[in-house]
C-alpha cells in the first residue's frame, strides 16, 4: 500500500532514482532483506553508494542522433525554522525556545537566481551535489511510514534526494487490543528495512528517526521498537505529543505569510491530532514557535476514528456523531480561546497538515493523479471546504476508491479525517485554509541542518 505522499513513486517532485517505484517495490539499490544488519541510530553511515548517477541512454538508432534525457530537478523545500543545536535522536526544545523563521517561499519551486555578478567579482559555484552533507528524517506513524534524505542548498532550505512513504497501518486495531497486531508490526517492519537499505547506501551525516502515537500507546510499543532494530537495523525513538506539535510548526512554517497575524496549525495523524494555535499580533519574532500561545494533542486520528465508528459505510448520522466525539475533546481544551480576538480578521486562516486535507485538496482540484507540487500552499476557502466534506460526505464506499486522490488505501479513513477537520473548523471558523503537505519530517530536517550550521557555515 502506498501514500500519495511526496516521493512515494512520484519522480515528478524531484525525487531521486533511489526513490521507490509507483508500484511500492524497493529500488534495485535497497538489498536483500532478510540479511543480518547493524543497527543505526541516525547518526552514523554504512556504504558510500551514490544514488545520484546520470541515466545512459543506449547507442544510435538508424542513425539519428540520440536523444538528451532532461535532467529532473530535486524537489526543493523551504525550511522557515531554524533552533539551537539539538542532538540527533534528542527531543526538541520547550515550546519557548523556537526555530528561526525566514521569509515566506513558495512551495516546491526553486527561489529566482540571484543576480549576476559585477565586473571583477567572483560568482560563488555552489559545491557538486555528493559533496553535501546528507541529512535523513523517518516518521513512523499510525498509518504510514515515511522516509526524506535531504541536502541543504540556499539559507534555510533544502532539496530532497531520495524519499520513502508507504501506508502501513501500524495501529490497525490498536484501539480496541491496546496492542500493535502481528500483521501490521510484519507491514512496518518490512516498510522500514527498505528505509534502512536507503540510509546505509548513504552517507548520512545526521538523521532523526522517530515513532509516534501507535508506538507511544501500544503495550508492546518498546517490544515492536526492539524488533525493528533486530531485523531492519533501525534504532526509532518515542517522541512526545508536545514534540510531534513542534516539528510540525517547523515543517511548515514557511507557509505562513508575513502579514498573518494568527493561525490554527494542525495535524490530523492515524492515532493522535496535534494543534497549534499561534499568534503573530505582537513584534515578529524570527523563531515562529515563540508565537505558540497554546497547544493541544488530541488522542484521536482517522485509524482510531474509523475503527470505533466503522469507515466504509458512513451515513450522515454516523459522519454527525464522530464530529461530535472530537469536539467533545476539543471543549475539555483550556487553551481553545487563546485566538479569540483574531477569529474574525481576514489576516487569520487555518493551516492543515495531513492526508486529509490533501485529499480535500486533490478531489477540490480534480486532479486525474495525485500532485504534490499542485496542493503544498494551496488556499482553499470556506465554501470550497464545504463543498468538498459534503462530496466525500455523499459518496458511498466504491465511490471514494475509484477517486484517483483517495483509493483503496484512504477511502475507508478519510471520512474520520474530515470529521476531525469538521470539528476544528467549528471551534476556530475561518475564511480561508491552507492546505500543506509537508510536516514532522520536513522540521526534523529544518532543525537537523540548523543543529550542525550548514547554512550559518555557508557551506550550501
Amino acid at each position: 500500500m502506498e501514500d500519495h505522499d511526496a516521493g512515494a513513486g512520484a519522480p515528478e517532485v524531484g525525487v531521486s532514482r533511489g526513490s521507490p517505484t509507483p508500484s511500492g517495490q524497493a529500488s534495485p539499490s535497497t538489498g536483500r532483506y532478510g540479511r543480518q544488519v547493524q543497527p543505526w541510530s541516525g547518526n552514523g553511515q554504512a556504504g558510500d553508494t551514490s544514488h545520484d548517477h546520470k541515466g545512459q541512454n543506449g547507442p544510435h538508432q538508424n542513425g539519428k542522433p540520440k536523444k538528451r534525457r532532461k535532467r529532473r530537478r530535486g524537489r526543493k523545500v523551504f525550511a522557515r525554522d531554524e533552533t539551537r543545536p539539538l542532538a540527533a535522536g534528542a527531543s526538541v526544545p520547550a515550546a519557548n525556545e523556537a526555530p528561526a523563521a525566514r521569509p515566506p517561499q513558495p512551495a516546491a519551486y526553486a527561489p529566482p537566481p540571484s543576480a549576476p555578478p559585477r565586473p571583477g567579482q567572483g560568482a560563488r559555484t555552489p559545491p557538486p551535489l555528493q559533496e553535501l552533507p546528507v541529512f535523513a528524517a523517518l516518521d513512523l506513524g499510525t498509518n504510514n511510514c515515511r522516509l526524506l534524505v535531504a541536502v541543504p542548498t540556499r539559507h534555510g532550505q533544502f532539496r530532497v534526494i531520495d524519499a520513502f512513504s508507504r501506508i502501513v497501518r501500524l495501529g490497525e486495531g490498536l484501539t480496541a487490543n491496546g496492542r500493535l497486531g502481528d500483521a501490521a508490526m510484519d507491514r512496518a517492519v518490512e516498510a522500514l528495512k527498505i528505509c534502512g537499505d536507503k540510509l546505509r547506501n548513504r552517507k548520512v551525516r545526521k538523521a532523526r528517526l522517530i515513532a509516534t502515537e501507535a508506538c507511544r500507546t501500544a503495550a508492546n510499543g518498546i517490544e515492536f521498537l526492539e524488533r525493528v532494530e533486530r531485523e531492519a537495523g533501525l534504532k526509532l525513538e518515542i517522541i512526545d505529543r508536545q514534540t510531534e506539535a513542534r516539528l510540525a510548526v517547523s515543517g511548515c512554517g514557511s507557509l505562513v505569510e508575513r502579514d498573518t497575524q494568527g493561525v490554527v496549525l494542525f495535524d490530523i495523524g492515524g492515532g493522535s491530532s496535534e494543534i497549534a494555535l499561534i499568534d503573530l499580533t505582537g513584534q515578529r519574532s524570527p523563531r515562529l514557535a515563540n508565537h505558540i500561545v497554546s497547544w493541544t494533542s488530541l488522542p484521536v486520528g482517522v485509524v482510531s476514528l474509523a475503527e470505533r465508528f466503522g469507515g466504509r459505510t458512513v451515513t450522515r448520522e454516523i459522519f454527525g456523531a464522530m464530529v461530535e466525539d472530537v469536539a467533545m475533546r476539543l471543549r475539555a481544551f483550556d487553551g481553545r480561546d487563546r485566538l479569540s480576538h483574531l477569529l474574525a480578521s481576514p489576516k487569520f486562516h487555518l493551516l492543515g497538515t495531513s492526508g486529509t486535507v490533501t485529499t480535500l485538496a486533490g478531489v477540490h482540484l480534480d486532479l486525474e493523479r495525485y500532485d504534490r507540487r499542485r496542493v503544498d500552499g494551496l488556499w482553499m476557502d470556506r465554501d470550497s471546504v464545504d463543498r468538498m466534506v459534503e462530496k466525500l460526505v455523499g459518496w458511498d464506499f466504491q465511490q471514494r476508491v475509484a477517486n484517483p486522490c483517495i483509493g483503496a488505501d484512504r477511502a475507508d479513513l478519510v471520512l474520520a479525517g474530515c470529521a476531525i477537520l469538521e470539528a476544528i473548523r467549528a471551534v476556530w471558523p475561518s475564511e480561508r485554509l491552507r492546505v500543506a503537505d509537508r510536516g514532522l519530517r520536513e522540521g526534523i530536517l529544518s532543525e537537523l541542518m540548523a543543529d550542525d550550521g550548514v547554512w550559518r557555515r555557508g557551506r550550501a
